[in-house]
């Protein structure tokens, strides 16, 4: 690859997770030397299929189901240390070799013992107005972040200030834990030789990902950019409070990567062709997965979480929502993933806007109580009865499908770029390469 054609891609989900950027961030890894995860821990699952075999990832970047891919976490993720090494010794076990071309940065926060005892603690004490975290410490990792205490991957090479930092951290959280929330401390000792325990392994990853990354670039290599979540989970834009704890947003893949925002050449919107939601917050084209067309999508879509195997929400498609979107990305180009879910619907309805208190609305709101008061304003349109399972070009599918897909860009004001029509890393249809 010459220099002056190196680009590089950001990948994020458009609605609220889930939308199956895994799949297609391996796909798009043929053209890519690297593949950065940026933001998030081990609390989102990318479930890949390649030649019918399933493989589901956490942490590791999904380039890493490609040979010779090198693969980063960037200083924007959370690691859990043992869940990494876990997840590479799954790899590697199936014949993945990982250890050699994983990266991690020396600046990334630590997720402890103390993190998720203090998320599941938290979340008990909620009661019934749980945030719907996946209790993994995610959130109280990012909490240190920001208040400056935070135990970075750097801090954990080196034991003294390692043992002294985990000291001063756990006196502080032992005390919430203890007296505030009623929950069991963490044991100093426990946590101390267990960290230091997966020191070894670790330290031929780490290294700093901004300059290797920037070194890359120069050289001429492709890179991808590889987002977790979903935008309207993201702690700034998202609905707040039911949000992750980080930005998911295709800017956030700069500061997360430690790179220049001019580096960021395309951004990848993955939509999916219906609308999910996993746990609380408002979800305006909401529809009940006992019956009807709720069920077809939860039960067609197998919409159950990677990490958590959580029942997710399951709606018609917003385009309101993919306006915000669109807006806080600057999307340059959708992938339209699970048309094939649609299959066999008769009708299938767009919501188009809302209404608030009678009021119409185009956009989807900023803030969780004004999203939770609004009432959808759906389009009509024919289903199909063929399968669209597999289909490899536009002309393979049925002319309503085709369509639909032609209302959404009308709709979302950006042209859909790739349509996935399967799980596997062959059923996907591309108009035009983002790469290219």
């Amino acid at each position: 690859m010459s220099k002056k054609n190196a680009k590089n891609v950001v990948v994020i989900g458009t609605q609220w997770g889930d939308e199956g950027k895994g799949k297609i961030v391996d796909w798009l890894t043929d053209h890519a030397q690297g593949v950065v995860r940026f933001q998030g821990g081990h609390n989102a699952g990318h479930t890949l299929v390649i030649g019918g075999v399933k493989t589901a990832l956490q942490l590791i970047p999904s380039g890493i189901m490609r040979p010779g891919v090198a693969c980063y976490i960037g200083n924007g993720v959370v690691v859990s240390v043992p869940d990494v090494l876990r997840e590479i010794d799954k790899l590697e076990k199936v014949g993945v070799e990982v250890a050699s071309r994983l990266k991690v940065s020396d600046a990334a926060p630590v997720i402890l013992p103390y993190h998720s005892a203090l998320d599941l603690a938290r979340e008990a004490k909620r009661g019934e107005a749980k945030i719907g975290t996946t209790g993994k410490g995610i959130g109280p990792a990012y909490e240190d972040k920001v208040a400056r205490r935070a135990i970075r991957i750097a801090d954990l090479l080196n034991e003294t200030r390692f043992a002294e930092k985990l000291a001063e951290n756990l006196d502080y959280h032992n005390f919430v834990l203890e007296h505030y929330l009623k929950a069991p401390k963490v044991d100093y000792q426990k946590t101390l030789d267990d960290a230091l325990a997966y020191v070894p392994r670790l330290r031929p990853m780490v290294t700093d990902v901004s300059s290797a990354l920037y070194a890359a670039h120069k050289a001429g290599a492709n890179l991808l950019f590889e987002g977790a979540q979903g935008s309207l989970l993201d702690v700034d834009h998202g609905t707040y409070p039911f949000v992750t704890s980080s930005n998911c947003v295709a800017g956030n893949a700069a500061a997360g990567a430690g790179v220049g925002p001019n580096m960021l050449h395309y951004i990848m919107g993955i939509t999916k062709a219906y609308t999910t939601r996993v746990g609380s917050g408002p979800f305006p084209s909401e529809l009940p997965t006992d019956a009807g067309v709720g069920h077809h999508l939860a039960q067609v879509g197998h919409e159950f979480g990677t990490v958590t195997g959580r029942a997710r929400r399951c709606g018609w498609f917003d385009a309101a929502l993919l306006r915000r979107s669109v807006q806080i990305n600057g999307v340059t180009g959708m992938c339209l993933t699970k048309l094939d879910v649609l299959d066999g619907l008769e009708t299938l309805k767009l919501c188009t806007g809302y209404t608030i208190d009678g009021v119409a609305v185009d956009i989807f709101p900023s803030g969780a109580e004004e999203a939770a008061r609004c009432v959808p304003v759906y389009e009509e349109m024919p289903g199909w009865t063929d399968s669209t399972v597999g289909a490899k070009s536009l002309a393979a599918l049925p002319a309503t499908a085709r369509a639909y897909i032609k209302r959404i860009e009308e709709l979302v004001g950006v042209p859909v770029d790739m349509v996935s029509t399967g799980p596997d890393r062959e059923e996907t249809i591309v108009l035009r390469h983002p790469f290219e």
